[in-house]
């Protein structure tokens, strides 16, 4: 079982250099409880919505862990949502490494793992490293996050407990789906 840290909304549309020319990755945490429905966190937008949100990318969660080595790699600060854009940052859950139809339940909302992080040019620009290789880093590195989709709307609020209540059995994890080096989840 895991922990809820923080639950994250859009907090301000920025500029962005890419083709949409806005972006909503700035998130910050907001005070709970938080209602969930099919596209995700009352309160939260995307920009781009070609390539973000929708039912299958309705809630996006990153681990504290994964947070923690990056803060440590880059030696910076990772706060709740502001550069990662999550809505959930969780503790005690290895969030990359869920298995693809996995079910969570927190608070009275259950999601289920649909895909990892593909990280983007904006994610890029937005951790100011569009020129030293972050894409392909925050890839190679694999800890990438997850999607997932609302089965169960409901609320959630930070401190709630994460509980695992399904993972089925011969599918690939979030992570191994992404490709490239070290693709096994081992």
């Amino acid at each position: 079982m895991g922990t809820l840290l923080a639950v994250c909304a859009v907090h301000q549309l920025l500029p962005d250099a890419g083709t949409v020319g806005t972006t909503a990755i700035d998130k910050r945490p907001v005070a709970g409880p938080v209602r969930v429905g099919p596209l995700g966190v009352y309160g939260d937008v995307q920009a781009d919505r070609a390539h973000h949100g929708g039912e299958e990318q309705a809630v996006y969660a990153y681990a504290q862990e994964d947070a923690e080595w990056w803060e440590e790699a880059l030696g910076r600060e990772i706060p709740f949502g502001t550069l990662f854009g999550e809505n959930l940052r969780t503790q005690g859950m290895d969030v990359s490494r869920a298995v693809v139809g996995e079910r969570w339940r927190i608070g009275s909302v259950l999601l289920k793992a649909t895909r990892p992080r593909n990280p983007c040019m904006t994610f890029a620009r937005r951790m100011g490293l569009e020129k030293e290789g972050w894409v392909k880093r925050f890839a190679s590195e694999r800890r990438l996050g997850t999607y997932f989709r609302v089965l169960e709307k409901g609320r959630l609020a930070a401190g709630d407990a994460i509980e695992r209540v399904h993972v089925p059995t011969g599918a690939p994890t979030a992570r191994d789906l992404l490709g490239g080096p070290g693709r096994s989840s081992d």
